[in-house]
């Protein structure tokens, strides 16, 4: 922490498949905050409440993993992704591929044309993703990052994220990869699917006003 000349980090331990509801803090040797609640003097005093020993314990096992396994899975994740990422672009024209190589292996951000991403995860029940960080999930207004990009309001109104996980299988991707070309089809309106080259059969493209229910969603990976 010190050669990063970082000062204060929280860990979320969800985010590397620790219990959920557990975390951590480090703070650099001579930085202090308030504490959070007043009452006993548990976790340096900074928030009292007898702590959550499993969940401890849980987070711990989880970070000792994390180092073993870390670079491996990050590698075959990442190939994952791209593979992903090429089924979605040889299904959908004009598909717009947010980040480029600069992103985290396991997730993937792309921008649907003529659509909204709440419409097209509606229209594919089978594909539990959001369009944007958790935090804003199920949001309909553009992201203000994307926007910063110099990405139109409507293009930007398109964007899905697509997280990966350890779980996640060659059979996944390719599951996901067709639902979503699928939904995205049936929102475009289309009767003719797009030309094996990637390419589309010409054809009206109208965006579908009726939401489709939502259901039975299964997650292929973990954000």
């Amino acid at each position: 922490m010190a050669a990063w000349g970082i000062d204060a980090l929280t860990l979320a331990g969800h985010k590397l498949y620790a219990p959920k509801g557990i975390g951590a803090l480090y703070l650099r040797s001579g930085h202090a905050i308030p504490s959070v609640l007043d009452g006993a003097g548990q976790e340096g005093g900074r928030r009292p409440g007898t702590e959550n020993v499993p969940y401890i314990v849980g987070l711990g096992q989880a970070c000792r993993m994390a180092c073993e396994r870390l670079a491996g899975d990050a590698t075959r994740i990442a190939a994952l992704k791209e593979r992903l990422w090429q089924a979605l672009a040889g299904g959908v024209p004009e598909l717009k591929r947010l980040g480029g190589s600069h992103t985290l292996p396991n997730t993937l951000s792309v921008l649907f044309p003529g659509t909204v991403g709440n419409d097209l995860l509606e229209a594919t029940p089978a594909i539990a993703a959001s369009t944007g960080s958790a935090c804003h999930a199920g949001s309909s207004k553009p992201s203000a990052v994307i926007l910063a990009l110099g990405i139109s309001p409507d293009r930007a109104l398109g964007a899905v994220r697509l997280s990966l996980g350890r779980g996640s299988s060659d059979a996944d991707i390719d599951s996901a990869a067709a639902a979503l070309i699928e939904g995205y089809w049936t929102l475009a309106g289309q009767n003719t699917k797009p030309a094996p080259s990637g390419k589309a059969i010409p054809g009206k493209v109208s965006r579908l006003d009726s939401k489709l229910s939502q259901s039975g969603a299964v997650p292929f990976g973990r954000d």
